[in-house]
């Protein structure tokens, strides 16, 4: 029995607080929204949307904003979108968060629980029998570990910057190393865990700390770290830092849906990340396993800024122009996106959209250079469409690594020695923008000039650029003669060598802008970065320590991209041993993953030579051979309050 609803706006009603019991007895709090007339919700069926959120499902996602607005929309507004066009919509909290009963344990939950509420959801009277569910970041993880149980009623996912192939390769670890968003995270939301929201004394201790400070004593270890105050918390952090070794725990729903891919439920999905984003591999693997039974409707559309920030034209520094926002250029709105994707799989209604197009991508790059009139350096970019990723049209381009400095397609022909350097633990590389979510106050991703300056935590030299570093190996092409667009995955292998048990190398990809009177020593352009831990060379699972005058074979993987590369600009790579406080530092002591209060200078090694020949492999294709997609004229496609607005 529901709840007695309430009004909402003209013609929808919401049954607030509904407690839906999962197998364990643990109640879980959801808001149905449903259509009515006259104060009565109408009986149905009808299709259900469903959006399972650890961040308050009654709270503003900022993710629900379109072009041309200043203030997210509300759930409410959201829903009422969607009501008013014969769904039902349900936004439920996940396990001990906000009215829901039970303990939070990031992650490990959401498959169980999402599969018993779906299982409730289509034994409702108004439930047609479908359910489609979307959300952004967690609330894409949320669904891919419901989908993995293949729940009763599932029909399609629309799955936004999210949703884990594998959380030890992406989202949680990189490489075996411990992504530090995690740490922010848990610190950020313990302030909303039923402990703070109970205890004003626990909601003042964590006001009262200082993350950035925390952030220089690390590793965390119990009771010594700011989430001391909520336990639980605390625990599952430290766990996961600590959960070196690709095993079960890693196998878990929730976690590894790439173990999931032949069994997956066949219903159409809709993929949506960007290049700034820190899920793009999560969402490029997730595409590419569900695309191996060919049976499956797909669509995958990558947009260029950060996490969430789909209706952006910018990031950091850098404006990749007016065409760059979904809104207006790839549907009129990413609400209007969803709605005509829920019509054509939840109600068999024709899509509407004049470009239904498998893979449209957004080529970043192009742009004037010039500093726009917000202060940012114009990238610019255009959208581009195919029928698969990697695009079928563009071809591997090796480089290769030389002593000198130079990034060539020919091999070293000599054997001059390796290039070594001092990585010093306590003074690693800092992170100046990338792939970033959730930082703050700490770190915040985005598009910056590879220089240190004041903004960024951990810089020793404002004003100096990163390559200037002795700990930093940079290995640029000459300039090229004509624009060459990099579309597809990135591998950098490097045959190197450590004096210590264990080490970390980094690979960061660079457009380097030539100097110009808007840049006198020219911009330094990140596009995405990756990092590896020596000690799983051999196999994420069976970790070993490094011997000494071992040369190891490493291949580290940056997140992909899709750059146009101008005329006049050089394709550059930067090979470093640290990125904090993106990730980790590697103590270089071979302690347990997480524990090592004691550090040392390693003294690592890249190889250059003819025997040992370190590249970069990326894929090229040229901009003449790339499917454009026509714009139409540029004008304010923003969904106007009126059209969502409660009453």
């Amino acid at each position: 029995m529901l709840p007695p609803p309430e009004h909402v706006a003209d013609g929808v009603m919401v049954h607030r607080d509904v407690m839906v019991t999962m197998r364990d007895g643990i109640r879980l709090a959801a808001d149905i929204y449903r259509p009515a007339r006259d104060g009565v919700p109408l009986p149905g069926p009808l299709p259900v949307i469903l959006e399972r959120t650890p961040y308050g499902k009654a709270e503003r996602s900022r993710s629900e904003i379109e072009v041309g607005m200043h203030l997210p929309m509300t759930r409410a507004e959201v829903a009422c979108h969607f009501v008013r066009h014969g769904y039902v919509v349900i936004y439920q909290d996940c396990r001990g968060r906000f009215g829901s009963e039970g303990e939070f344990v990031k992650y490990l939950s959401e498959g169980a629980d999402g599969f018993d509420t779906l299982a409730w959801i289509v034994e409702q009277r108004w439930c047609s029998g479908k359910v489609g569910t979307m959300g952004l970041s967690y609330a894409a993880h949320t669904q891919m570990a419901l989908a993995c149980l293949n729940p009763p009623g599932l029909a399609t996912m629309v799955l936004d910057s999210g949703g884990f192939a594998n959380a030890f390769t992406c989202g949680i670890r990189q490489g075996g190393a411990f992504e530090l968003k995690q740490a922010t995270w848990a610190f950020n939301h313990a302030t909303e865990s039923p402990a703070a929201r109970k205890d004003p004394l626990v909601a003042r201790a964590l006001a009262a700390e200082n993350l950035r400070a925390w952030f220089k004593v690390m590793p965390w270890s119990e009771g010594r770290s700011p989430v001391r105050w909520v336990p639980e918390y605390e625990d599952y952090l430290l766990d996961q830092w600590r959960r070196g070794t690709f095993d079960d725990y890693w196998r878990q729903t929730g976690l590894y849906a790439a173990g999931h891919y032949d069994h997956f439920p066949d219903v159409p999905v809709a993929f949506l990340s960007s290049w700034y984003d820190c899920y793009v591999a999560s969402t490029l693997e997730n595409y590419a396993g569900l695309s191996r039974s060919g049976s499956r409707h797909l669509e995958l559309t990558m947009g260029p800024c950060l996490h969430g920030d789909r209706n952006q034209s910018f990031a950091g520094d850098v404006s990749f122009g007016p065409r760059a926002p979904i809104g207006g250029n790839v549907a009129e709105s990413w609400l209007e996106y969803r709605r005509q994707w829920f019509d054509t799989w939840l109600k068999d209604i024709e899509p509407a959209r004049a470009d239904t197009s498998a893979v449209r991508l957004f080529l970043m790059g192009g742009g004037s250079g010039r500093r726009d009139q917000d202060g940012r350096l114009d990238h610019g970019g255009a959208w581009i469409r195919g029928a698969t990723w990697p695009l079928p049209q563009s071809e591997e381009l090796t480089l290769y690594l030389h002593r000198d400095g130079r990034m060539l397609s020919a091999r070293p022909e000599d054997d001059p020695g390796p290039l070594t350097y001092d990585f010093d633990p306590a003074n690693p590389v800092p992170t100046i923008g990338g792939a970033l979510t959730s930082g703050r106050p700490v770190f915040e991703g985005g598009v910056f000039d590879q220089r240190e300056d004041e903004r960024f935590f951990g810089i020793s030299a404002p004003g100096l650029p990163l390559s200037s570093r002795a700990d930093v190996l940079t290995f640029e092409t000459g300039v090229l003669d004509t624009d060459l667009a990099i579309v597809g995955p990135i591998v950098v292998r490097l045959f190197v060598s450590t004096d210590g048990p264990d080490t970390d190398f980094t690979a960061k990809l660079i457009d380097v802008y030539p100097p110009s009177e808007d840049y006198p020593t020219g911009f330094s352009l990140i596009l995405t970065d990756g990092i590896f831990r020596c000690r799983y060379r051999k196999s994420f699972e069976r970790p070993e320590p490094c011997l000494p005058g071992e040369v190891m074979e490493i291949d580290i993987e940056p997140f992909a991209t899709a750059n146009l590369f101008k005329a006049g600009h050089r394709i550059r790579v930067d090979i470093s041993s640290s990125n904090f406080p993106k990730y980790d530092v590697n103590p270089n002591t071979g302690a347990p993953e997480g524990t090592g209060r004691t550090r040392r200078v390693a003294r690592n090694s890249v190889f250059c030579d003819h025997l040992y020949s370190s590249s970069m492999t990326l894929r090229s294709v040229s901009p003449d051979r790339l499917s454009y997609i026509e714009m139409p004229p540029a004008q304010d496609l923003s969904i106007q309050r009126s059209k969502t607005g409660t009453s």
